[in-house]
């Protein structure tokens, strides 16, 4: 039996079933495009946990300064979480500087989830924004955001569309790729009601429902997404917006890229564990049927096309030339003098090519929708951007998949 076909048939097929999903649902539903003026100017809470974030924090404050909103109808909470570095003292003269309305909270470093907590409980405002202290807002998010809050009582959390901000190396190029391919996915999930997670950079709540269901979760790896799976297990709407834009740094490199998906992919293996009993639970519609074994099975794909593409096409190879060499007793001059490169057109795996090329027609596809509404060119940060992510991200992910699976075997845990 042909393990390695088997796994690039379930790969492909489960694939194109979930892409064509989202097509058909962007062709007959279309994506959340609607425009609110805004009508009041509720008080709102914004609040920035910092950890060791003395280069970011000034310029995050300030973009939250620069909000086109009435000062007197918003607060900002900066929470240090027991930095090791200078932010606490960074953030406490800026205040003491300016007339601002920035109060600051410090507490043992305790993680992102209790910093919101602790300044959920002091907070004023009708709504509550999260906002990670290495990211910077445009001006009209907020007055973009609010108004769709009025639409219905079940909107608990309205998404800005999140962008990377300043790419200059060839990972962060496709991370700013990824971004717009992703929150482009997340504004068709809203019409459907399967966005499955609220990022840290300015996601707006509604306070009172994060009242109702207990805060956000402490000691937990990803806590955007497990306060999103609690309110998606009350049949709360969690709305993607494309057209409210803030900007975030991306890892510059692969160590740094490495340690932020393993955190990422791990905690949401954990999360999904924890509401397992959602998972193709009809009663949540297509989040319970669709979206959550979709990302369920992701790194269980992932893992398992990686490891059997390496043993097929890299160790079983070595360790058959490994075993020819033995016994010539490497005397490579023998090896170099009898190789040959016979090809013919019959030794391509037709199935797997046809494979690729409608795998590849479809993601170029729905790359281009992306970016046309996400207002970005294509070739904007150079010709190999696109190229790169579509022929790389796929083995990353897998990757860093393969860490998560070592971790979570050996035990490791880390924190935020």
């Amino acid at each position: 039996m042909d393990w390695m076909q088997i796994i690039v048939w379930i790969a492909f097929y489960s694939s194109l079933y979930i892409l064509m999903f989202w097509l058909v649902t962007f062709f007959e539903k279309g994506i959340y495009t609607e425009k609110r003026k805004i009508s009041r100017f509720p008080f709102v809470t914004i609040v920035i946990p910092a950890y060791n974030e003395e280069k970011n924090i000034v310029e995050t404050v300030n973009s939250v300064l620069s909000l086109n909103y009435p000062k007197e109808s918003y607060e900002i909470i900066v929470v240090d979480d027991g930095s090791k570095d200078n932010t606490f003292n960074v953030i406490n003269d800026y205040i003491k500087n300016k007339d601002t309305n920035v109060k600051l909270m410090h507490q043992s470093n305790s993680g992102k989830g209790s910093a919101l907590n602790n300044a959920l409980r002091k907070s004023r405002g009708e709504f509550f924004v999260c906002l990670d202290a290495d990211s910077t807002i445009d001006k009209d998010a907020l007055v973009k955001m609010l108004p769709h809050f009025e639409s219905s009582n079940k909107i608990a959390v309205v998404l800005p569309l999140m962008k990377i901000r300043y790419p200059t190396t060839k990972l962060q190029k496709l991370q700013w790729c990824e971004y717009l391919l992703n929150f482009f996915y997340k504004s068709l999930m809203s019409v459907v009601d399967c966005v499955h997670v609220a990022p840290g950079p300015f996601s707006v709540y509604r306070k009172s429902v994060l009242d109702e269901v207990g805060g956000f979760a402490e000691n937990n790896l990803t806590e955007d997404l497990e306060v999103s799976l609690k309110l998606q297990k009350k049949h709360y709407k969690l709305l993607q917006l494309l057209d409210a834009e803030v900007y975030t740094k991306a890892p510059a490199t692969f160590k740094a890229f490495c340690k932020q998906r393993n955190r990422w992919y791990k905690g949401t293996l954990l999360n999904l564990f924890d509401y397992r009993n959602m998972i193709f639970n009809s009663k949540y519609g297509d989040f319970g049927m669709l979206q959550l074994p979709r990302v369920m099975f992701a790194g269980f794909l992932a893992i398992a096309f990686i490891s059997l593409t390496s043993y097929r096409y890299i160790f079983k190879p070595l360790y058959r030339h490994v075993v020819n060499w033995n016994a010539i007793n490497f005397d490579f001059s023998v090896f170099f003098r009898n190789l040959k490169f016979p090809f013919t057109w019959y030794d391509i795996n037709y199935t797997n090519l046809f494979f690729a090329i409608v795998s590849l027609s479809l993601a170029l596809l729905v790359i281009n929708y992306a970016y046309r509404f996400t207002r970005e060119k294509v070739f904007k940060h150079g010709f190999v951007s696109v190229p790169i992510y579509v022929l790389t991200y796929g083995l990353l992910a897998a990757f860093v998949w393969l860490t998560v699976f070592i971790d979570l075997a050996r035990g490791k845990k880390q924190r935020w």
